[in-house]
């Protein structure tokens, strides 16, 4: 288990690189409530929209591509953290999209797939 939280937050890490680099801000990360987490939430600085990204992190394709695993309720749970985010920060009229980005971790190596409007 441990492992996999250490890959998770590296993951995490390197997506973090890979947004600010892309002229994304960073404006929180892991960002919890009764509803789920969300792991990264972003502003696309190009377009002007409040990003809810979800990251998965993989070293194999043995179990599926990384974002399959951010299945229906899943998704329905980043949802709801995103409702109750913009609730609780009081953000409204702004456009919202959710992403994935894969993180493939090998040995030193790793590819970053960003996947934008991954799911509505």
């Amino acid at each position: 288990m441990y492992i996999n939280q250490e890959k998770g937050r590296i993951g995490e890490n390197l997506a973090c690189q890979y947004l600010e680099k892309n002229n994304y801000k960073i404006i929180e990360r892991n960002f919890r409530c009764r509803q789920g987490e969300i792991d990264i939430i972003v502003r696309d600085e190009i377009k002007n929209e409040l990003v809810f990204v979800e990251v998965k992190t993989r070293s194999s394709l043995k179990y599926g591509r990384p974002s399959e695993a951010v299945e229906q309720l899943k998704q329905k749970h980043i949802k709801n953290v995103a409702k109750y985010y913009n609730y609780k920060k009081k953000i409204k009229n702004t456009a919202i999209r959710f992403d994935v980005i894969e993180v493939f971790l090998n040995n030193s190596n790793y590819k970053i797939e960003h996947i934008k409007q991954a799911f509505t």
